[in-house]
């Protein structure tokens, strides 16, 4: 068989079709022998191609057919796998031959793999003598652990020896090569008896890379994944080498003669190790040299004649694999603002950053510019307190810059500033419009690509201004509306598209008037099938979506039937999954306006987007090389494992009785928490969640036994996860995730939600966890101790959302029962109140301790609860509402509020403080919110101890700050307190008639007031025109007359 089969192959190599469809047809024939498989690897000896052609065809039949070979054939493809090393001598031959060899490894019996493995350790040790024989068996080594590490685990002792003798082989860079591609796939099953061994070997690991690095760069690339894995793996290997590590990835970085690839892979690295273990990097006094390295490559010029990617004309704007160093540079810094304190990082950034924005070189100038738009996400509030002012000024008159490469730097950083930095940023509308106004009157003559940067920037400013965006309406209108009707750059029709849903998003009700062209225009884009409209198609269905959310019910619901129509005709005409998720959120945006016009869809809709769950697309094995060589196959292969295991995921259609306990086992299923996208993960938790609110829901609304019981059994599984997730998932935006769906399950749940014996414990060890930053994703039980309050914003972050817990808690059981936990959780929200802590944190502390009082007020034994703890707050809240900072005096009058309203008379020694404190307090402040809550803790005081207010002082001077102008939600609370006041001293309400008939007509009959709170004024007013319609007539007739008429309107309706 084997001379029949090397004649067939040799045909195969002649440059003739009709000698090679011969060929093949024989082949195909040749298939059906069973001595196939042996003859392909008794011919690896003669001519290179044909070898290289026996080697692919071995490896296909392997993979594809091993349980069709025979038992005896089987035991000689074994016996043979180890002739390869010693005779294969060309690379590509050793290199699929290998491949065979690894995949029969795999399949063989666990004993005879076994046998197989010690065969090849002891092949290895013979061979190291022997310069090229080393290089075939690492080879064959690296081929085997890499199909299947696990079984080597009993000899990586053995193996870390060996590979400790290989590094040092510096003259055979082959050998290290695939040394160093075995160590990186042994690595995720190092034990900790292999620990110190491996350590041992990162000295020697880097000069094998850096002789790798002169020998081959491609290959140094490769192996420097090993440091990627150790620190995915098992980062403490590395700790006491971070600095060698940085060090030479550093070196690699700056070296513009070695090439792009491998100096973005030294970059990345850099930034990994920053995200992992950016307190050892600041310790070790690494950020200055890393920032020195960096600079110089964020700001290099591009060869002459070329451009950088995210500046030429031509360039994909939805290409996001920038793979360029110049991008890296910038991800390390992004790193560094999303890792390290910003007083840390700002202190060592800024001097370089300006050197390079008063640079003469536009590159530097862009650079400096760049860095600013980088930090603007990491270090969101310490710009805003401390530097918004001069970047922004910065950042605008970059925008008038001689250089379009500065130009569209600075309006990058505008976007990013605009995206991150709200709402600060949008009080310097007046300057930033007419700028980005002033680009959008040139669309047709600039660049496209310099206008996608300044529609970028646009649409991130505009989103957020709210009733703000009114004046420039008409102006933004008539630009989108004139390039949808005539632009011939397909491009801009998408941009304008996108803007337009960012207009809404601001606009709201007052985009009514434009809303008949903009939808006619939508409509034609979403009827047009052609493949170049995709990308358009995508964008209109996305902004379609926020405007069936933003436009107002009445106007966008006689659409919401021909929209889903649309939406279901696309999914059914085009296979893309952005044009699907873009459906996706149109049907959910449907279902708050018109849900009635999805029940005749609910199946249609709900099949597709099961089947976008069981989708593996995104997860692709790499069979692509398989594909080259498709005359090799057979087309017999009807047995195909992996299709079946997908064909076999569930079923396609569910009983309508049990349609919901289906979609539950089936998202449960596939919205797997060990997803390897993080966003993915982060999603999954949030959805789980949602469904824990549902069970509940379902329950309350028929609160059956099994209903009960269905949703108990969800929060035992469910409640689990999160708390695991907590304490082990690695990224911190997905802990955020999890964090803020397991608060939503309290808020929904409540009590529920505690049942399970020590569920209450657990959670309150999580956040304790979280605040004491021991979790993983905090580098928690780390190598070095943490006492420095100087943290990451993210960081911050992540612990304020495990704070926003504890409030949930101590509503959902009795004060008793949560008091032993909110002992120990109290001086760690506290501790985060001392003046030498940033605004966030200070802020962060006094808020949370007023939601904690506030939800003492409605459980039992509340009020006991909140007198034991007054003397432990009180001085932490007297001191936040004397604090220079305008957010942090106002959650501290919320928090004094708050304490009163819970403890009532047991507070009642401290009421004359406190009012005295308010009064000096009122005398000064200027920031209208923190006025409010003034206005609100003084009702709370009142109506909590009203013998402990001397009313005839403070009754007036609260009146006197009506109406509310920005904590609207305090209305309910003001409004509350003067009909409690007037059910029990009318006297005094009548007294001062006037002025809450002021305050009454600016809030009645508008949206700042709810439906009860407008009933009670309303109810309040009735009364005193019937017993005291003098005074009440005096009252209202001092108003203007459209308030008069507005007030007189709303007492007179019955």
């Amino acid at each position: 068989m084997s001379g029949e089969l090397e004649q067939i192959l040799l045909q195969l190599t002649q440059p003739d079709n009709a000698i090679i469809q011969q060929a093949t047809a024989q082949l195909k024939l040749a298939f059906k022998d069973p001595a196939i498989i042996p003859a392909a690897f008794i011919v690896f000896l003669p001519s290179l191609q044909i070898r290289q052609s026996a080697a692919v065809m071995l490896r296909m039949r392997v993979k594809k057919h091993w349980k069709k070979i025979s038992l005896d054939h089987r035991e000689r493809l074994a016996a043979l796998c180890l002739i390869p090393p010693q005779s294969a001598i060309s690379k590509s031959s050793v290199l699929d031959s290998l491949d065979g060899c690894s995949l029969i490894g795999q399949n063989m019996h666990r004993s005879k793999y076994f046998e197989y493995i010690l065969c090849i350790l002891g092949t290895l040790r013979q061979s190291l003598k022997y310069p090229c024989l080393s290089q075939v068996g690492l080879l064959l080594l690296s081929k085997v652990v890499e199909s299947n590490p696990e079984p080597f685990k009993p000899h990586y002792r053995q193996l870390l020896q060996l590979f400790g003798t290989v590094l040092q082989d510096l003259d055979n860079p082959t050998a290290m090569y695939y040394c160093i591609l075995t160590l990186t796939a042994m690595t995720a099953y190092t034990g900790t008896e292999e620990m110190n061994l491996m350590r041992s070997l990162i000295p020697r690991l880097i000069i094998a890379l850096k002789h790798l690095i002169k020998a081959d760069q491609g290959q140094a690339s490769d192996a420097m994944e090993v440091f990627d894995e150790l620190m995915e793996s098992e980062v403490s290997i590395i700790v006491p080498h971070i600095a060698e590590i940085v060090h030479f990835c550093l070196e690699v970085s700056a070296d513009t003669t070695l090439t792009d690839s491998l100096r973005v892979k030294a970059l990345s690295c850099i930034a990994f190790l920053i995200r992992l273990k950016s307190k050892t990097v600041l310790k070790q006094k690494l950020l200055n040299p890393i920032l020195q390295t960096v600079f110089p490559v964020l700001s290099a010029a591009p060869p002459p004649g070329e451009e950088d990617p995210e500046d030429e004309e031509n360039g994909d704007e939805g290409d996001t694999d920038n793979e360029s160093p110049k991008h890296f540079a910038a991800q390390v810094i992004d790193t560094m603002a999303l890792h390290m304190p910003p007083e840390k990082l700002f202190q060592q950034l800024m001097p370089l950053t300006q050197v390079c924005l008063a640079s003469e070189n536009p590159y530097e100038r862009k650079a400096g510019l760049m860095c600013m738009a980088v930090l603007a996400e990491g270090c969101a509030d310490h710009i805003r307190t401390k530097l918004l002012s001069s970047m922004l000024q910065t950042v605008c008159q970059s925008l008038s810059d001689n250089n379009q490469v500065v130009r569209s730097a600075g309006l990058f950083a505008l976007g990013q500033f605009s995206e991150h930095l709200q709402p600060e940023v949008s009080k310097y509308c007046a300057e930033l419009m007419p700028l980005l106004l002033g680009y959008m009157s040139a669309l047709n003559q600039a660049k496209i690509g310099h206008i996608t940067k300044a529609f970028y920037a646009l649409e991130n400013f505009m989103e957020n201004l709210g009733s703000e965006i009114e004046p420039y309406l008409p102006t933004l209108m008539e630009t989108m509306l004139s390039a949808l009707s005539n632009a011939e750059n397909l491009k801009l029709k998408e941009l304008a598209v996108s803007a337009i849903g960012a207009i809404a998003n601001a606009a709201k009700e007052k985009l009514v008037p434009y809303f008949p062209p903009v939808i006619e225009s939508l409509k034609g884009f979403l009827t047009d099938t052609r493949d170049e409209m995709r990308a358009l198609q995508t964008q209109a269905l996305d902004t379609l979506s926020v405007l069936a959310r933003t436009i107002g019910k009445d106007v966008f619901s006689p659409l919401a039937a021909e929209c889903v129509q649309l939406g279901l005709n696309l999914t059914n005409a085009i296979d893309d999954p952005d044009l699907r998720r873009c459906t996706y959120s149109l049907f959910s945006a449907v279902s708050t306006v018109s849900p009635d016009c999805l029940s005749p869809h609910l199946t249609a809709i709900t099949t597709i987007m099961l089947l976008s769950l069981k989708s593996t697309e995104g997860v692709t094995a790499h069979l692509e090389e398989d594909k080259t060589f498709v005359l090799l196959d057979d087309d017999d292969d009807d047995d195909t494992e992996g299709d079946a295991i997908l064909d076999d995921e569930g079923p396609d259609t569910a009983d309508p009785d049990t349609a919901g306990y289906v979609s539950h086992l089936i998202i449960f299923h596939f919205m797997t928490f060990d997803f390897p996208h993080e966003d993915v993960r982060r999603a999954a938790f949030g959805a789980m969640g949602q469904f824990c609110r549902a069970q509940h829901k379902v329950w309350q609304e028929n609160p059956t036994e099994a209903n009960h019981q269905a949703m108990q059994k969800l929060l035992g599984v469910v409640l689990p996860s999160f708390l695991e997730a907590v304490r082990g998932e690695r990224e911190r935006q997905v802990v955020m995730g999890v964090l803020e769906a397991m608060n939503g399950v309290l808020k929904a749940c409540q009590g529920e939600a505690l049942q399970s014996p020590g569920r209450l414990q657990e959670i309150s060890q999580a956040i304790r966890d979280v605040l004491k930053k021991r979790t993983v994703c905090q580098d928690g039980g780390g190598d070095e101790a943490d006492d420095d309050e100087q943290q990451a914003e993210y960081d911050a972050m992540l612990q304020e959302f495990a704070g926003e817990g504890i409030p949930l808690l101590a509503s959902a059981v009795p004060a008793d029962t949560f008091q032993p936990h909110l002992n120990e959780l109290l001086p760690l929200i506290m501790n985060k109140a001392k003046s030498s802590c940033t605004v966030a944190d200070r802020s962060f502390s006094v808020g949370t301790l007023g939601e904690i009082l506030q939800s003492l007020v409605s459980v039992s034994g509340g009020r006991a609860c909140a007198g034991k703890l007054s003397n432990r707050l009180l001085p932490v809240l007297v001191a936040g509402v004397r604090d220079s900072d305008n957010e942090v005096r106002n959650n501290s009058v919320f928090g004094l509020g708050a304490l009163a309203q819970a403890a009532g008379p047991l507070v009642a020694q401290d009421y004359p403080m406190m009012l005295s404190l308010f009064s000096n307090l009122l005398s000064k402040e200027q920031d209208r919110r923190v006025i409010d809550n003034l206005c609100a803790a003084l009702c709370r005081m009142i109506m909590s101890h009203m013998e402990g207010v001397p009313l005839e002082q403070v009754f007036p001077a609260l009146l006197a700050c009506l109406p509310l102008k920005e904590d609207l939600e305090e209305n309910k609370t003001v409004y509350s307190c003067l009909a409690m006041l007037y059910s029990q001293n009318p006297a005094m309400v009548v007294s001062q008639i006037k002025p809450i008939v002021s305050a009454s007509s600016h809030v009645l009959g508008t949206k700042d007031l709810d439906p009860e709170t407008q009933n009670t004024l309303v109810m309040l007013l009735r009364d005193v025109a019937q017993r005291h319609s003098q005074k009440f007539e005096g009252a209202v007739r001092s108003l203007p007359a459209e308030q008069k008429m507005k007030l007189t309107a709303a007492v007179s309706q019955s």
